[in-house]
């Protein structure tokens, strides 16, 4: 099958994040399977979702992982021109929901696949396709965990996040929480005999802002935009009536880190600010939603120079979005960010791929197929 027909399978699937992702799983497992391909279903604790991870080679050998997320973000926003999960060809951009982010790296990989199969590989090339990336990366440590059962120490890992085929070394971390804070409610003529739970969020918020603050005046990483680490209140909402004591009140904060920074321990005061409300008489509760360290690879690592060789351009320090990259570099694994399309159409209605970004993502994995073999 050709990388467009892949494509379009792929999309056909609406393997929205946080919902069951059997289908997709089960054709990409069946496809790589009928070329003769070593594949290893491994479902996640939800018991609906599961990660796939598939080797192309020799399994006793370090080789290369190819990474890459199965699910997509929702396409219920306005704008859209067409069925968002039903591929549409026009003047050579391929239209749909996933097609950049990133089901197009997906479909590269599986159109190379037969010639990989094919070629005498003497370091393997994996496949490790994880569900619910777009929910914090949730689904790729469970197979992280699973590697020194599947493989050998791989070299590196590829991420293929959209980046116009040009190699990425670095990105912030991320850290995602939600606080929920109930109190009492009654009429608000007596604020006396209730616990106004938005007045009490109000104080986590403003320990937030200055958290905010403190970091805007460093430490400083200037490959990044802005150089520094953030944080913000992403979401608030609470209450029932302008005229009732509101009971319930609910925040989300986002912390965003540089390199060498764990952006959980940004939280920590707004955390220390919440928990404080107990002794109010407050109901508190902090859920950690998403997770994932910084990715940093130096300049003269191996597989920046393999990548700058592989596509013909040095690669790029830093982008600002966030990826499973520093997961792997975290468990000891080298990577990098390097795949087709541009972020900048992800997440937006008539999602589109180029059909010529496609075709040199998939040259660009032969390639490194045949240095495999060499």
């Amino acid at each position: 099958m050709q990388a467009m027909e892949i494509l379009e399978t792929l999309v056909g699937f609406p393997s929205v994040v946080g919902t069951p992702n059997a289908g997709i799983v089960a054709w990409i497992g069946d496809y790589l399977q009928s070329h003769g391909i070593d594949v290893t279903i491994l479902p996640g604790p939800e018991g609906d979702r599961s990660n796939l991870f598939a080797t192309i080679g020799p399994r006793e050998m370090p080789g290369y992982i190819l990474s890459g997320h199965m699910d997509v973000v929702p396409a219920a926003e306005n704008g859209w021109t067409s069925d968002p999960f039903r591929l549409r060809a026009e003047a050579g951009r391929l239209y749909g929901r996933g097609a950049t982010d990133m089901k197009g790296f997906l479909a590269a990989c599986l159109a190379a696949a037969p010639s990989l199969a094919q070629a005498p590989l003497r370091r393997p090339i994996h496949y490790a396709f994880s569900y619910d990336e777009e929910a914090g990366c949730k689904g790729v440590p469970h197979m992280i965990a699973r590697l020194p059962e599947l493989c050998k120490t791989p070299l590196g890992a590829v991420i293929g996040e959209p980046s116009g085929m040009r190699a990425i070394r670095a990105h912030k971390g991320k850290a995602a929480s939600r606080l929920t804070v109930k109190g009492r409610s009654g009429h608000s003529s007596r604020p006396d005999q209730g616990l106004n739970a938005i007045h009490a969020v109000a104080g986590v918020l403003a320990q937030a802002v200055a958290q905010a603050e403190r970091l805007a005046r460093g430490p400083f990483e200037p490959v990044f935009e802005p150089p520094y680490s953030s944080l913000q209140v992403g979401t608030l909402k609470g209450g029932q009536a302008v005229n009732i004591i509101p009971d319930w009140c609910e925040a989300e904060f986002e912390a965003r880190a540089i390199s060498g920074v764990d952006p959980g321990v940004l939280l920590a005061p707004i955390r220390a600010a919440a928990e404080a409300l107990l002794e109010q008489g407050f109901k508190v509760e902090w859920q950690e939603l998403s997770a994932y360290p910084a990715l940093s690879l130096a300049a003269d690592a191996p597989l920046a120079t393999l990548f700058e060789e592989l596509t013909g351009r040095e690669p790029l320090a830093a982008v600002s979005y966030g990826t499973e990259a520093g997961l792997f570099q975290q468990a000891g694994i080298d990577a990098i960010i390097c795949g087709p399309g541009d972020i900048g159409r992800a997440h937006r209605p008539d999602e589109f791929i180029c059909a010529d970004e496609l075709f040199a993502c998939q040259a660009v994995i032969e390639a490194l197929g045949a240095r495999c073999t060499a």
